[in-house]
């Protein structure tokens, strides 16, 4: 059985959640400055965020759907892999709908609206990066009672989506995964002489672990979005090679 949605009441947002999403928004773009995609900025943009007025789902549908034809939709708290791939299948993101509090502004156990909305909505209108996405719900729809595939399509998830970085034209890394355009501390470490950078390599993500209570010390680099996208091939052939 799945998570039963919840709706996005907007009245019942406090005075302190807008100060919240302002302090978040306003200190994470000064610390994104020459650090994150262009691509991201872009789609900044395009979804409309700002600094003072959080997010209101039914509009930035609106914008998703106008885009890509993907959809946010409102859950309590983080999906079950499988759950949260059959949504990614059907072309919809599950997010939450609260905000920390003042006192949680560099800390969080889990992940709250700044995080799934602001970090991972805008570039849900990006095409390449909605086409790789979504493939990884086909796939895990596809093989859905293996449970090496969906293993290994979790480090996928967490190696690009989440942690991915990316080379700007002029040859820079630059940061397009939403774990780290969330967070100030992790947005130094990723482009840091002291974490590990690799070329974005489907196989060795396959094999890589991970650990969601720490500051990553090993990232994955693309080339560019236009290089996930064409990557969907590789990355189902791959998947069947058993370890």
């Amino acid at each position: 059985m799945r998570t039963k949605p919840v709706q996005q009441v907007y009245d019942d947002y406090t005075a302190e959640d807008f100060a919240v999403w302002k302090i978040l928004y306003d200190r994470q773009m000064e610390n994104l400055k020459g650090k994150v995609a262009d691509e991201f900025l872009v789609a900044l943009n395009k979804i409309g965020f700002s600094n003072d007025r959080i997010p209101e789902f039914k509009e930035v549908n609106r914008r998703l759907e106008s885009h890509t034809g993907w959809n946010l939709i409102t859950v309590p708290n983080i999906s079950p892999p499988r759950e949260f791939f059959q949504r990614l299948y059907e072309k919809k993101f599950t997010a939450t709908c609260w905000l920390r509090k003042m006192s949680e502004l560099d800390y969080l156990e889990e992940p709250d609206m700044f995080h799934d909305v602001f970090a991972h909505a805008p570039l849900l209108t990006n095409t390449d990066y909605t086409d790789f996405f979504h493939q990884i719900g086909v796939l895990a729809m596809k093989y859905i009672d293996d449970d090496e595939v969906i293993l290994k399509l979790q480090r996928l998830y967490w190696f690009t989506i989440e942690f991915g970085l990316v080379r700007s034209e002029a040859g820079e890394l630059r940061i397009y995964g939403a774990g780290i355009i969330s967070s100030k501390g992790e947005t130094e470490h990723a482009l840091g002489n002291k974490s590990t950078k690799h070329d974005f390599d489907i196989r060795r993500i396959y094999q890589h672990d991970f650990r969601t209570d720490i500051i990553q010390e090993e990232y994955y680099v693309i080339d560019s979005f236009r290089q996930l996208a064409a990557s969907l091939e590789e990355i189902e052939e791959a998947l069947l090679v058993k370890a």
